[in-house]
Formats: structure tokens, sequence, C-alpha cells
């Protein structure tokens, strides 16, 4: 914030969440700034039909904006016209999880959406306060932690009372000062907003790039010039003509029955000696099982499957390790290592498909796996191979942290220039948009 100055004279607010304000700001109670302040209707949802319109759910507001692929759908004749949202309404979550209690959506459009049970619907009073600048104030870190100190904990959630909400007291400049405020903060977040989705692009391109040098590597090898012939596997295609193609069943145990199970008591004695795994990596204790020696885990079930492209669906350990049930336990044999196995399993081409859909779960059966076709090179290609594709994996997590370090470095900004201007904490009355 070097580059903002502050106010000339600050005054103490008398309110322990704001602290000093600047000296010709006011004070209002919530109440006093809004015309309606009300809970959501609790209509029965229905399929999306023609007939059917959108109503808001917990989950439209849950990224801080209004999300129309996240509505539920009703029918119109089950519903009040007085549910209808208005261009500026703003949808408050008042149960929720600790956390994202005071989670808020500003209404930025006349499309139609109806208000639903469990959000709370703030009308401001446009002639006490401008819309834009009480949705930055309310959506301000500081009023978030104050949200959250009043909620009520419960199993699993946390609720804030109307009344409770009503009486916090907010620092209110004049209609000019509101409106510049509003503007800087609209026209800077867009700003760190859109650096944010550029790095978040580059990071989904770090996954696709890695996704596509594995699935070469293990169906085509990296040596360009190689003879090539067709594996009879129609999505294998042609592999390296020195290559074997074999069933999973000829080349790797699975080993799911060595599985023994552990006392639940037990727990803190084996923590220091095994580590824990899941399908997907490291996971809880629940349903644990002792194993020892070389394998790599393939997950066997559970909704992880459905994001396959963007983590990796194995892992290699040796050692002593605990593992839920959720995974199969594979070992390499023969002409065939186990680290080969594990790095095949990420081919891209593998999944979903192979994935047959049960009661609630997807699920890899073990038959289906036993038959799964393994492009297979000799043993010191497939070494060769592995050290080459792990240092550009290597290369890829590198970059990928890097970026994510930088998307949270501007995450944090983005909060702290909100706090700061809403606050008074820096004089943006002279700021002009850029041409």
């Amino acid at each position: 914030m070097a580059k903002y100055q502050q106010y000339e004279e600050y005054k103490d607010s008398g309110v322990e969440w704001l602290g000093k304000i600047p000296s010709h700001w006011g004070i209002q109670p919530l109440k006093h700034l809004l015309l309606l302040i009300k809970n959501g209707a609790t209509t029965t949802q229905v399929d999306e039909t023609d007939k059917a319109v959108p109503i808001s759910r917990i989950e439209t507001i849950s990224t801080g904006e209004i999300n129309i692929s996240k509505v539920g759908y009703i029918n119109p004749n089950t519903i009040s016209e007085s549910y209808k949202l208005d261009k500026g309404d703003i949808l408050f979550s008042h149960i929720n999880s600790l956390s994202m209690i005071g989670n808020l959506a500003l209404k930025r459009d006349e499309t139609t959406l109806f208000h639903g049970m469990n959000l709370l619907r703030l009308k401001v009073d446009a002639s006490k306060v401008n819309e834009e600048y009480f949705f930055w104030l309310l959506k301000s870190k500081n009023l978030r932690q104050v949200f959250e100190a009043n909620a009520k904990p419960a199993i699993n959630q946390a609720s804030l009372s109307t009344n409770s909400i009503k009486n916090i007291y907010l620092n209110i400049p004049n209609e000019d000062e509101q409106t510049k405020i509003a503007n800087f903060l609209d026209y800077e977040t867009a700003q760190i907003d859109t650096l944010i989705d550029k790095q978040q692009a580059l990071i989904q391109l770090l996954k696709e790039k890695r996704q596509a040098v594995i699935s070469h590597a293990v169906t085509k090898g990296l040596n360009p010039d190689a003879p090539m012939k067709e594996s009879g596997v129609e999505w294998l295609g042609e592999v390296p003509e020195h290559w074997d193609v074999k069933r999973v069943r000829h080349v790797f145990d699975i080993d799911n029955n060595l599985r023994t199970p552990i006392n639940r008591q037990s727990r803190l004695d084996m923590e220091g000696e095994f580590r824990y795994y899941g399908p997907t990596g490291v996971l809880n204790l629940i349903n644990r099982y002792n194993v020892e020696g070389q394998y790599f885990l393939l997950g066997e079930d559970g909704d992880h499957f459905l994001k396959f492209e963007e983590k990796s669906m194995t892992i290699y350990v040796e050692g002593k390790f605990n593992v839920n049930n959720h995974a199969h336990l594979i070992k390499g044999k023969g002409a065939c290592s186990t680290k080969w196995g594990c790095l095949y399993f990420e081919h891209k081409d593998l999944f979903p498909w192979l994935i047959k859909q049960g009661v609630g779960r997807y699920k890899l059966q073990k038959t289906v796996l036993l038959d799964i076709p393994v492009a297979i090179p000799p043993l010191d290609e497939q070494e060769f191979i592995l050290n080459a594709v792990n240092k550009k994996k290597n290369n890829f997590s590198e970059i990928e942290k890097r970026t994510e370090a930088l998307i949270n470095l501007l995450k944090e900004r983005r909060t702290a220039l909100i706090s700061a201007a809403v606050t008074g904490k820096i004089d943006v009355r002279g700021w002009v948009a850029p041409e």
C-alpha cells in the first residue's frame, strides 16, 4: 500500500473492529442502511425445464459471485414475485461452515433469479449508502472477522442471527467518497483478478503439458526415430517395434488380499513407524491396513476419478506403510517394474472409460484392471524413460508451485486493498482510472 497516501486527520471510531477512521467519516448501524433483510423461500425444487425458474442456493454464491450454474429450479407458480431478486440486491450467507459465514455476492444484472432459503437478502437504501460501496465494505476481511466472531457454532456449521447483523456499526463516508472508493475497488480488483486468471490458466496448461509428456513417453518412448508397429489396441495405436504389449494380469501382481487390518486403538503407536496412503496420496487414517514392500497404489473407487486429468491416480510407495481400502496394491513382476506401472497408469487415455459408475461412486474393478493392456519397453529403457520424465515432472511442479505462490500473493493483495480502502487506511479521493 506504499503508493497510496493516508488521510490528513483520523479520529477514534468507538468501534473495536474499525479503530481509527478519517475524521469526517460517520458511523451508523447496519440496520439503518437497509430497506430489507430477509430469509429466502422454502419452495420445493424441481428439475430444470423450460418453464422452471432459477432460485439461489448456498453454493450459488460460494465463490463470492452469483454463479448461475449453481442454482436450483422451482415451479414459478409455487413462489411469490416478492422473492424475485432485483439488481443491486446482496445475497448473504448466514448459515454455513464457520469460515464461510459472511460470504456474499452482489446481483449485478436484471436476469431472473429468485431468493432461496439459507441466504439472507439485503436491499440497500440507496439514499443513504452506495450499493457498490456497501458491498465492498461487507466483503472486507475486517467485517468477515466480525461476522465469524458473532456466529454461533453448531455441528459442522455455524449461524449468524439477523439481529446481530443489523446491530453491527459501519463506517460511512460521504456519497462522493463512497462512489470513489467503489470505482477504485471495481477497477483495481478487476486488474488483480485478470492477473490471477492468467496464472490459473498457466497452471492448467502445465497440467495438460505434463499429461501429454507422460502419455507420449509411456506409449511412444523418447526416441523419435524408433521403428513403430501396431499395438493391436485402438487407444494405444502404434508403439516402438521392440516393445511388448501385455495385459496387467501377466506383468503385475495385485496384492489387495495382503492388507492386514489395524486396530484403531493402536493408531498413536503406529504413527511413528508407518506412513498412511489412499488412492490419491496421503489420506486420513480410516480403514487402515498394514503393508510392507514395494508397490504402486491405484485408486479403486471414489469421485476423485472425475479429476484424473488434474491429479495423478497413482502413487509409488515402499517400506512399511498403511493404506485404506480404496486403493489397489500393485507390484511389477518379470519384464515390468513397479515404477513403470506407476507412471504408465498416469496415461490420460486410461481414464475415464475404464471406470464403471456404481451406486453413488465410480469404481475400477479388479477384473477390469487385470485386462488392461500395458506397453512395455525393456527394463533398462523403462529406467531411462522414468528418469527423463521425472525430471520434466519436477520442472513442471516447480513452475506450478511458484505460480500458486504468486496467485496467493495476488489474493492477499486484493484482500488487503479492499480492507484498506473501505476502512479509510488509504485515501483514494484523487484516484483516476487509467486511460
